[in-house]
């Protein structure tokens, strides 16, 4: 236990001589060098509690987004009034989490640098992205781009309707695309697991696609993109397995046992020292 327990407010005052208080005493209010470090200490604060609302509020666009993930993972069902339903439960969550909790970060950013802000909120984008893009696949099997993105959900009016342009970099876009395909990948297994053999395949050549635009992009250097391209590719590699058995072993193994299967393979896999890919 600290010797210090009870007195931390005589530890936390500065400890200066008879000769500083008598500097400090006499110091003028008015003295426009004290006013100008007043008004840096008054920015100073200003700028760390815009720091904490922003994060506050990512944190919140990333547990919406989790939830809106998980939701979209029971589109997995023959019952197409209920897919639907999923799928615009999710559409409605969505466009509520960028009419409030992103138009809040971009009026919180107005008239100052977006960048200085960026770490505070880049989570919370990429899993909103994460979210958007497996809403778009399931619903149309594609992904927009992100100019379509950035035009349609992050674009604002203030109060005296002024345009408001959240920053939306393409490193978030990029990121969010690599978190996606490990969705992908459990949705993929989850789809094999209904019988839905076709499916899986499609799957597997969209994720085998961004796993190609990955093979394009330099990022040398960038820890997170390397370690999220790493990722990208052992959920590839868990996709080909899939459809390797579904075509190889299809024919021999009825369609909801295939799933156990593959899990019993890919735990030997898993258990191999050896050099694998």
């Amino acid at each position: 236990m600290s010797k210090f327990k009870g007195n931390r407010s005589k530890r936390n005052k500065p400890a200066v001589g008879a000769q500083s208080k008598d500097v400090l005493d006499s110091l003028d209010e008015n003295n426009p060098v004290i006013q100008m470090f007043k008004r840096f200490a008054e920015e100073l604060d200003d700028r760390h509690d815009r720091h904490e609302r922003i994060v506050k509020l990512s944190r919140d666009i990333t547990i919406e987004s989790k939830r809106i993930i998980f939701l979209l993972h029971n589109t997995s069902t023959d019952v197409e009034s209920k897919r639907d339903s999923i799928l615009k439960e999710a559409k409605l969550r969505l466009e509520n989490l960028c009419a409030n909790n992103f138009k809040s970060i971009a009026l919180e950013l107005q008239n100052h640098d977006p960048y200085l802000y960026h770490r505070a909120f880049t989570s919370g984008m990429q899993e909103f992205i994460e979210a958007l893009c497996l809403y778009q696949y399931i619903s149309n099997d594609k992904i927009e781009s992100w100019e379509c993105i950035n035009d349609q959900y992050f674009q604002y009016e203030n109060a005296n309707d002024m345009l408001l342009n959240l920053l939306f970099t393409q490193y978030d876009f990029v990121l969010g695309i690599a978190d996606l395909t490990g969705e992908l990948m459990r949705k993929c297994i989850n789809t094999l697991g209904t019988g839905n053999v076709s499916d899986c395949f499609n799957i597997c050549n969209f994720v085998r696609a961004i796993n190609t635009g990955f093979l394009g992009l330099s990022y040398s250097g960038n820890k997170e993109i390397s370690r999220k391209a790493y990722v990208l590719r052992q959920s590839l590699s868990k996709m080909e397995l899939v459809c390797y058995n579904i075509q190889i072993r299809g024919s021999e193994v009825p369609k909801h046992m295939l799933l156990s299967v593959i899990e019993s393979q890919a735990a030997e896999n898993d258990a191999d020292e050896g050099f694998c890919l």
